[in-house]
């Protein structure tokens, strides 16, 4: 079974930065891709960016320029550098992990407060 355990999580003020992990419990090599999710308040759960095997890291619009994803190969760690945070980024964000089955897994979350 894949675990797959967030931290990093809390409140930061507008205009801050918070460094999500994600460590897995298998290589990350062993992942077609990993990626982060969030959901917001009364809202579906949205992609934030994905990173695959090989290649460049993928963003969603809303968080461009503003979030980098960040592998760490010899950790089995993924993270999420998150600078100008705004209070629409307040959510529970979530680690995703595909296999080359199709498989997902996901981490159970850790939750970021952005507010003054």
């Amino acid at each position: 079974q894949v675990q797959l355990v967030e931290s990093g999580g809390g409140w930061v003020q507008p205009g801050g930065s918070l460094r999500l992990s994600c460590t897995a419990s298998r290589s990350i090599f062993s992942f077609n891709n990993m990626g982060w999710y969030r959901q917001a308040p009364g809202e579906q759960r949205e992609l934030v960016g994905r990173i695959y095997r090989f290649g460049s890291p993928t963003y969603a619009d809303s968080v461009k320029g503003r979030f980098t994803i960040i592998r760490d190969n010899a950790k089995d760690m993924v993270s999420l550098q998150m600078n100008s945070l705004k209070p629409e980024d307040t959510a529970v964000y979530y680690c995703n992990a595909a296999d080359t089955s199709g498989t997902d897994y996901w981490g159970k979350g850790t939750l970021v407060t952005v507010s003054s």
